[in-house]
């Protein structure tokens, strides 16, 4: 995944920064100059492509404020090469997670509304017969709004269509079990998309077929991640949980035993046994992160106020 690491810090929109990954500047250069003569001039080359990612901006803009909507935080976006990437936490529910990952198709869906509208408008030009360039333009950008919109559907982890599979089955079979059946669905997805791959190579497409091979390689990786996380939740479920602490976040009891490491001398320790410092060299951690949400909070607040006797 890009993170702010290697990018440009563009600016804060409603409370979520926006970065743009330093190989977007690469491919936007070689995408503009290969897609020469679509236009007659260069400079609509230039606004399609600068379009495409205002569309995947508005996209992830949906996930992050859908995700602040129900208490999670979300606070940065990262454009690069293959789209944006929304880095947001919703809280550790189903239906948080399922509204956080759907929001951001729906812009999509308004956006097609929106693009019909203007093609509308826009009937007093020569439109199909001759299109102008600004014609033309609009045509374009509602033909990739809406391939978008149907890519991103696809049932594919961890394209938005998986994760909303994934979250409707965190209903019906717990956290752990969605996401490994979520990620199994995501490898039969890639072996259709590398399928793909070889018929636009067979048809003579090279240059979508090297697009296509790289987006199957990413969620392949993401596949792989997603069934490795699966199983330590799976392992997490069945460990023995320690009472009076609960998650503020995700309300989760944390587990017994070392499963904290220490950020100074990197042996394992109970943080809640020794009261968040290590035994091993006397470090004294300021917040415990919950195996369960990966949120950070100081251990007093993870105390359960003990019940009053009236």
């Amino acid at each position: 995944m890009p993170t702010r690491q290697g990018s440009l810090h563009l600016f804060r929109l409603a409370g979520v920064d926006l970065y743009l990954h330093w190989s977007w500047f690469v491919v936007a250069m070689y995408e503009i100059s290969s897609r020469r003569g679509s236009y007659g001039s260069l400079t609509f080359n230039a606004l399609e492509y600068l379009a495409l990612f205002a569309i995947v901006l508005l996209h992830e803009m949906g996930h992050a404020l859908a995700c602040r909507s129900v208490g999670g935080r979300a606070d940065e976006i990262v454009l690069w090469p293959l789209g944006g990437v929304a880095y947001v936490a919703p809280p550790m529910r189903p239906g948080a997670t399922l509204w956080s990952i759907a929001a951001g198709p729906l812009v999509n869906v308004g956006l097609v509304f929106v693009f019909v509208g203007v093609r509308v408008l826009s009937g007093t030009l020569p439109w199909p017969e001759n299109p102008s360039d600004a014609v033309w333009f609009l045509h374009i950008l509602w033909i990739v709004n809406l391939g978008l919109l149907i890519f991103n559907l696809l049932p594919i982890y961890p394209l938005d269509g998986g994760q909303i599979v994934r979250a409707l089955l965190w209903f019906a079979i717990g956290r752990a079990q969605s996401l490994l059946v979520a990620s199994i669905i995501g490898f039969a997805g890639v072996a259709v998309m590398l399928l793909g791959v070889a018929v636009l190579f067979f048809i003579g497409q090279q240059q979508n077929a090297i697009w296509f091979g790289i987006m199957a390689l990413f969620i392949l990786a993401n596949c792989w991640r997603g069934l490795q996380h699966a199983r330590i939740l799976a392992r997490a479920a069945r460990l023995p949980r320690r009472d009076g602490f609960r998650c503020p976040s995700c309300e989760a009891a944390p587990p017994i035993g070392a499963w904290w490491t220490c950020g100074r001398c990197g042996k394992p320790f109970d943080t809640f046994e020794t009261q968040a410092v290590c035994p091993h060299c006397g470090a004294t951690f300021a917040a415990t992160r919950c195996l369960d949400c990966g949120e950070l909070h100081a251990i007093e607040q993870w105390r359960v106020p003990p019940p009053r006797i009236t």
